[in-house]
């Protein structure tokens, strides 16, 4: 299985470029500060509560000689959303890519306990609302650098599973890319807009609540035949923010080892 790459040894393929991540503090989030900071970004952290989680992101940032600093927001909370904005221009100088990646957690902990209609409420306003409020009050910023940005959706929300929670995800992840497409329509050509849509990722619900005889279904039935980690959907990301991307807007890249067509 590959390994996450080591911030610094890779080329420089965003230096210059201020990239917000919100949702940074850990998984998915944590990997593509990393690697974008490795790429040369300088990079906003963005976290709802754990700030020793996200000072722990920008501290390794900052021993491999990145540039990085953290922030703390709940996006589900709109009253925050512009201050979360200002804050990241005022700090970065500017915006060049905004990363919506923050996500509810409704698989573990308190977030699994929930009732359906609590989970279905916290994805809703985090998952959806939180995108496109935090992509609207974004989208002034990214218009003068000519910027991107990039939403976090999901392959199953484009196949189809079946569950109360792959229903929720799907129907909210889903809405998440029918505003991508939207979106980038109306802020082209000043600004594009993408969406990674990952599959199956090593996070904290993979590797300590599935259960095993599951978790090797969804390895056999995947051609690469195994999960992706963090660094796959942040290479993913890197390249979406990058000016090789300079002609690619509206799109959905699927990182999913193969799972669905």
């Amino acid at each position: 299985m590959p390994h996450d790459p080591v911030p610094g040894s890779c080329a420089h393929r965003l230096a210059g470029k201020r990239i917000v991540i919100t949702g940074s503090s850990s998984g998915i989030g944590r990997g593509v500060a990393l690697r974008c900071a490795a790429e040369g970004a300088a990079v906003l952290v963005v976290y709802r509560r754990s700030h020793e989680a996200a000072a722990a992101v920008v501290e390794e940032i900052r021993a491999a000689g990145g540039v990085a600093s953290a922030f703390g927001a709940d996006v589900s909370d709109p009253a925050r959303i512009d201050g979360l904005v200002a804050a990241a221009v005022d700090r970065l100088g500017g915006l060049d890519t905004w990363c919506n990646f923050a996500g509810a957690d409704i698989l573990t902990g308190e977030g699994a306990r929930a009732s359906d209609r609590d989970k279905l409420t916290r994805l809703i306003d985090t998952d959806l609302r939180g995108t496109i409020l935090c992509a609207w009050a974004a989208a002034d910023a990214l218009k003068q650098s000519r910027g991107s940005i990039v939403n976090m959706s999901w392959d199953l929300a484009l196949r189809g599973m079946g569950g109360r929670n792959p229903e929720m995800f799907a129907a909210v992840k889903a809405g998440v890319t029918g505003f991508t497409r939207a979106l980038a329509r109306s802020l082209a050509p000043e600004v594009r807009v993408n969406e990674v849509a990952p599959g199956w990722i090593e996070t904290s619900f993979a590797t300590s609540d599935m259960a095993p005889d599951y978790r090797a279904a969804v390895e056999a039935a995947t051609p690469l035949a195994r999960f992706g980690i963090p660094a796959d959907i942040a290479a993913a990301v890197v390249f979406l923010a990058s000016d090789e991307a300079s002609f690619v807007t509206g799109q959905t890249l699927k990182v999913n080892g193969g799972l669905s067509s």
